[in-house]
């Protein structure tokens, strides 16, 4: 059995960490490079970081920052927030990034996930998809969580999927900063029917929400922002929990 994975996330806005409720009442949550280090040291399995107005402002990523924290990484570093092409990848690639989050991008231009998975590798390539739940079913999100498309998330996930994408990062709209759990139902339904990995986001905020979005969700990693960063629940405690109850984690 892989090891689940525990990923803290630094939402980035004006080059500091934030975190709101539902993408709104966004509130400071500390700086980015202290952070980034300290969960490296606590045992994160990756590190997320996601610029989080980068799209809306038409801009591209702070790539000195994401150079400042790569440098006190030793595990997985992730970066999304305005990539629009594959020159904006090379950027965070050689500023130390590993893999690529697109969101905004991919949908105004699917083509995109195909060239950045042949030029740089599927293992790069991760498709972050925004869902909300309405009247017409799950929607996807786009321009940080403000823009609703035509996309119905199913069907988006299974289209990244056949472009080369290399991993899905899920994050609830509806839960997201509620801390009332994971969207368990959605998150299973794409981890059961696709065959690439995917990460749940939005919700979390008890120990047992995890317990839930890796049995029950089928999650292959669970990421998580304002329980980790206000210190609510730190990472060791989180996963000798998860190994008490049966699931493997890298401790």
């Amino acid at each position: 059995m892989l090891a689940k994975r525990i990923i803290p996330c630094l939402d980035i806005r004006d080059g500091q960490t934030v975190k709101g409720v539902n993408f709104i009442n966004i509130r400071h949550a500390g700086d980015p490079v202290e952070l980034g280090a300290a969960y490296a040291e606590q045992g994160a399995d990756e590190l997320v970081f996601l610029d989080i107005t980068a799209s809306v402002e038409k801009r591209g990523t702070f790539v000195e920052l994401v150079r400042e924290i790569a440098k006190h990484l030793n595990i997985p570093f992730t970066v999304g927030g305005g990539v629009r092409d594959a020159e904006d990848v090379a950027r965070l690639l050689n500023a130390g990034a590993d893999k690529i989050s697109v969101n905004t991008a991919a949908v105004n231009n699917p083509g995109l996930i195909e060239k950045l998975a042949s030029r740089f590798g599927s293992q790069c390539v991760v498709v972050a998809i925004d869902t909300k739940h309405t009247a017409h079913g799950d929607v996807v999100y786009i321009n940080g969580g403000r823009t609703p498309t035509d996309k119905i998330t199913q069907d988006w996930a299974r289209q990244v999927t056949e472009l080369g994408a290399g991993e899905i990062l899920l994050t609830s709209m509806d839960h997201d900063g509620t801390k009332n759990g994971f969207a368990l139902e959605i998150t299973r339904e794409l981890s059961e029917n696709l065959p690439i990995p995917v990460i749940a986001s939005g919700g979390a905020g008890a120990l047992s929400h995890f317990i839930d979005v890796f049995k029950k969700g089928k999650a292959d990693a669970a990421l998580a922002a304002s329980i980790f960063h206000f210190g609510e629940i730190p990472i060791p405690t989180l996963k000798q929990y998860l190994k008490s109850n049966g699931l493997e984690v890298r401790l």
